[in-house]
């Protein structure tokens, strides 16, 4: 009996564990979700600020799975090099393996505090609040769960069971490391699994070489979650978590053969005893990386012979099921998630484009008009199927939110005519001729194009969760581009009365660029038109009354 309530007790905390985990993710991604998708997508133009931006997203998140996720997703998009995932994901072993470190000196007596401190922020009406508070609840949650962890396994310290099956595990060594793979599989982290390790570890009944395999264990485990959660999606997607799933792999493989030795060497760093397995967690994840990171072209060419690209039919909608018609709830969902497909079109467009200006290639600029015509079709058939649906006979919110995914469609229709039929052929004009501008001026065009970008992935969140506080935030932003236009106009028109030859040249292209970023910015916002209208927040007109 004894030992039945010691497993459900550490049991029991390491699924608190995982719940702090979720709690933090979630939290988080509520919070800065959108910032730290930017960032992560502008921010790894070369290897080193990759790896910062996997490093420092996985800190947030507290989740190499869901950093995983978002890198293969971009590369899906063109938004990052396959070469910069690869090292986008070592930045994101190695900031797992630094939070495992950080959790590992059970800092106890912050876990109330932080508790105390998140249900404070989660009463909150912000929405950014309410996610900051989430992920403190989180990170509270978690460091209780350790303490908890420590205390369920101090009774193991006598168990003559856990000493034998040690025993067996300490002379079977590649059935250790897959039975730690399969907890950090079923449980979807190598965080908890090598914190579980850590605390059963400081009973002092796990040899060093022993509790090495079965960090090396957690690892591998770790790195098929995302692996698996990607096998739906396109051929370059699951290139990159099959890439850091092989180098995991090959890591383990390398590693388990020599464990004892390496495991002599750990126990020589000047840490406590009981933080050995955090320790050999973070040495394992910063060698991989040192390896695999000049290596990461090499592979990303070799994942992309492994997983050739499939031919697929590129303008058939994906979820416009006629066969939903008959449930609303369904149709409704159904062409949300198509629409959400043509926003994603849209912010590849816009990040070719974006692409080209930077670099002064029209390379990027050959597959707009493709891209474009998927657009058009793809909302044509939107609008179609929710016509068809409209037949049946809606409830009076299920055709108010039919008409808002149209109305969403309709404007993202109207920025692909504008990218294809205005920002494209003034950067075409401008690459032909060779003509450059101020640096000052392509600044300023830089920094608009980047906040267009940004404002299109927070219009896709609103449109999907229609949060009230992100449509203020959104009508804020509004001002802050058309603010934005008319400083840039100014200074432009400045630099023409200093007769600067680059601004002499481009005048044109300068000013049409700004004024179709513009126009974008306000199809953009329109997504937050319907929310803030249901609110009874938004006026008519602008226009003051002369009475």
């Amino acid at each position: 009996m004894n030992s039945t309530v010691v497993m459900i007790n550490l049991f029991g905390a390491v699924a608190l564990l995982i719940f702090g985990l979720s709690q933090v993710k979630d939290g988080v991604s509520r919070a800065f979700g959108a910032r730290l998708r930017s960032g992560l997508s502008t921010g790894t133009r070369t290897g080193p600020r990759s790896f910062l931006s996997g490093f420092l997203a996985t800190l947030a998140l507290q989740s190499s799975t869901a950093t995983a996720l978002m890198a293969a997703s971009f590369v899906e998009r063109d938004f990052i090099k396959p070469r910069m995932a690869q090292v986008v994901l070592l930045g994101a072993n190695v900031g797992t393996a630094v939070t495992a470190w950080i959790v590992g000196f059970g800092i106890s007596w912050l876990s109330p505090v932080l508790i105390l401190a998140g249900i404070g922020f989660y009463r909150s009406s912000s929405t950014s609040r309410q996610g900051l508070g989430a992920a403190l609840l989180g990170i509270g949650i978690m460091l209780l769960s350790l303490h908890l962890m420590s205390a369920a396994t101090e009774p193991l310290r006598q168990s003559t069971a856990l000493l034998a099956f040690i025993g067996l595990l300490d002379n079977a060594w590649p059935v250790a490391l897959v039975l730690t793979a399969a907890i950090a599989f079923i449980s979807s982290s190598s965080l908890a699994a090598v914190v579980l390790i850590l605390s059963i570890g400081a009973t002092g009944a796990i040899p060093a070489d022993l509790m090495l395999v079965l960090v090396l264990g957690a690892n591998l485990g770790g790195a098929v979650p995302p692996f698996i959660a990607s096998l739906g999606g396109d051929a370059s997607a699951r290139r990159v978590t099959l890439g850091n799933l092989i180098v995991r792999g090959l890591g383990c493989l390398a590693v388990l053969p020599f464990a004892g030795y390496a495991g002599a060497w750990l126990e020589r760093i000047p840490t406590p005893a009981s933080m050995f397995a955090v320790d050999a967690h973070l040495a394992f994840n910063l060698a991989l990386a040192a390896v695999a990171w000049p290596l990461s072209s090499l592979l990303s060419s070799w994942m992309a012979q492994l997983i050739p690209q499939e031919v697929k039919p590129d303008f058939a909608p994906k979820y416009l099921d006629r066969e939903e018609l008959s449930t609303p709830v369904m149709a409704l969902t159904n062409a949300t998630r198509e629409v959400l497909g043509v926003g994603d079109l849209i912010e590849r467009m816009l990040a070719r484009t974006s692409h080209a200006l930077r670099s002064n290639d029209m390379g990027p600029l050959a597959e707009i008009g493709q891209l474009e015509r998927r657009v058009d079709m793809l909302q044509q058939e939107v609008k179609v199927y929710l016509s068809q649906l409209a037949r049946i006979g809606l409830a009076e919110e299920e055709s108010r939110r039919s008409i808002h995914i149209i109305d969403y469609a309709i404007n993202l229709e109207h920025i692909g005519d504008i990218i294809e039929k205005g920002l494209v052929p003034q950067l075409i004009k401008k690459i032909s001729l060779g003509l450059t501008f101020s640096e000052e001026g392509h600044a300023e065009l830089r920094r608009l194009m980047d906040l267009t970008l940004d404002n299109l992935r927070v219009a896709q969140t609103i449109f999907v969760t229609r949060d009230s506080g992100l449509a203020r935030q959104m009508m804020e932003v509004k001002v802050e581009v058309r603010r934005m236009e008319k400083d840039s106009a100014e200074r432009h028109l400045r630099r023409l009365q200093e007769g600067l030859l680059e601004s002499l040249q481009t005048s044109s292209l300068h000013l049409d660029l700004l004024r179709d970023l513009k126009r974008i910015n306000a199809h953009v916002v329109s997504v937050a038109h319907p929310i803030l209208d249901e609110g009874g927040l938004l006026v008519e007109s602008r226009l003051r009354s002369s009475a």
